[in-house]
């Protein structure tokens, strides 16, 4: 049985490290890997490492790694080293463990998978596509694991030198004893064995002189230090083929967290066919840096009081590993809207007007603080401001029969535009609480009810059947505007 590799104790020497890969645009998921990490380094006073695994050249995608710094940094989450980004797109990088873009370590990981094959815990595999595929094809028609057969490890000193000087297309397996088991202690599931039977001989670095992520993070966490390795739940296989390096390489491993899956409301793997998934996504469309980060803290981490509302501070002070869930977290996009609708009526207007500028750039800053006075408490997310908002601009056409109310009839409501036509045209104070003062006094005199004029009115004001009170929309519009569109709403009554 191979000895189980040692986890280190906590130490007040915490590092951790995000990983990503520059394939596209950050998921939910890899935020919130971020996010926990962040915190639990934060905790410890501790250092946060950003480091981009580039390693896998055929699924690059350019400027990813441009995207993926640029939305952490608006995300609000500070790296202690690792590559950072001014105000171009030149990135310099921090930290005494440069480069931390693993496309530029690669002789670095060249020299340890030669020290692994003069250990003989590695060995070159000259198999072709061809032979690997049919072997696959195989084994899928025997209903067995696909996995490589171990052919090469057979391959004499001789016959390996002989390969190598005909500069035969190889790559580096790692070799895994063929009897044994793994074991290891994980933050979030407790004891985790594995039989070394069950791990295939993994390739470690690639016919195309680039490093597997299984060689590449061994070694880079080694070298900068890692002491907590928390990912997502996807990695949990592979973690056993990384204590075999660690072992093989005399090194003492981090200890281990592996995150639960995020999933849709039913339960499938969270996917874009179902809710966006991306970041950036979330932050085009109106959602607060700080709603993210407080909705993302909570898939899958169960405060102990059952407290929902964190800033980034208190989630530092409040957040516990060990309260992790193993089960898969539901994202629940009501939820998180309402949390973004929470941190948007927190905003001063003020700020509220800035953020939402380029959701109305055709609106100025006077019209758009007055419309965020009164939507701001009905908005979700920043980029319904817009279509909240339209009617303030442009009324819209809309039917004749939605101005009356369902208890009212149309004899009714042309009374009730009229007379608060009539009422308000006499105003000479245009505010929210003289119009208001002016309505409810028309109807009590009229003897009106509220669908006879409160109704119509706000309809005529603003084309739609859900809107802010008739007061508030018409002091934004201005008297004659006001006045205007209730005329309007005379004239399309009176023609039904």
């Amino acid at each position: 049985m191979l000895e189980t590799v040692k986890s280190i104790k906590m130490s007040p020497k915490i590092k951790t490290r995000f990983a990503p890969s520059p394939t596209g645009q950050l998921h939910i998921g890899g935020l919130r890997t971020a996010l926990y990490n962040y915190l639990f380094t934060k905790q410890h006073k501790g250092k946060f490492v950003l480091r981009i695994e580039d390693t896998d050249r055929s699924r690059y995608v350019e400027n990813a790694e441009i995207k993926l710094i640029q939305t952490l940094s608006k995300i609000g989450l500070n790296w202690d080293e690792g590559p950072v980004m001014g105000k171009t797109t030149e990135i310099t990088e921090k930290g005494q463990n440069k480069p931390y873009f693993q496309s530029k370590r690669v002789k670095i990981y060249q020299e340890y998978a030669e020290k692994l094959i003069k250990s003989g815990n590695a060995y070159y595999c000259f198999c072709s596509e061809d032979r690997l595929k049919k072997l696959r094809e195989k084994q899928q028609q025997n209903n067995q694991p696909t996995r490589y057969d171990g052919l090469c490890r057979k391959l004499s000193e001789t016959e390996i030198q002989k390969k190598l000087q005909n500069q035969e297309p190889f790559v580096i397996r790692l070799k895994v004893p063929q009897s044994g088991e793994v074991t290891f202690k994980d933050i979030i599931r407790g004891q985790v064995k594995i039989q070394t039977e069950d791990i295939d001989d993994q390739i470690l670095f690639k016919s195309d002189g680039f490093p597997t992520y299984h060689l590449a993070n061994v070694v880079d966490d080694n070298l900068m230090g890692i002491t907590h390795v928390i990912r997502g739940e996807e990695w949990l296989p592979s973690t056993p083929k990384h204590i075999l390096l660690y072992r093989a390489l005399g090194w003492t491993m981090p200890q281990f967290a592996h995150l639960p899956l995020l999933l849709n409301p039913d339960r499938s793997k969270l996917s874009k066919r179902q809710s966006d998934v991306s970041v950036e996504d979330y932050l085009d469309k109106g959602y607060l840096p700080e709603a993210l980060l407080n909705y993302v803290a909570l898939l899958g981490w169960h405060p102990k009081d059952d407290k929902e509302i964190f800033s980034l501070k208190n989630l530092i002070k409040h957040f516990d590993l060990q309260r992790v869930q193993k089960a898969g977290a539901i994202f629940d996009l009501k939820k998180l809207k309402w949390l973004n609708c929470h941190y948007i009526k927190q905003k001063p207007v003020k700020e509220l007007v800035k953020l939402c500028e380029k959701f109305l750039p055709e609106v100025d800053s006077k019209l758009l603080t007055k419309i965020l006075e009164v939507e701001k408490t009905r908005i979700e997310y920043l980029g319904e401001v817009g279509e909240l908002a339209e009617f303030f601009i442009k009324l819209a056409d809309y039917p004749a029969a939605l101005l009356i109310f369902k208890k009212s009839n149309k004899e009714k409501t042309l009374q009730g535009l009229k007379t608060a036509e009539d009422s308000l045209n006499n105003l000479k104070s245009w505010n929210k609480a003289k119009i208001l003062q002016t309505l409810t006094k028309a109807t009590e005199e009229f003897n009106l009810t509220n669908g006879d004029v409160f109704w119509p009115v706000r309809v005529a004001a603003s084309g739609k059947d859900k809107s802010p009170a008739p007061e508030e929309i018409l002091e934004i519009l201005g008297k004659e505007e006001g006045l205007k569109r209730i005329k309007l709403a005379r004239e399309k009554l009176n023609m039904l």
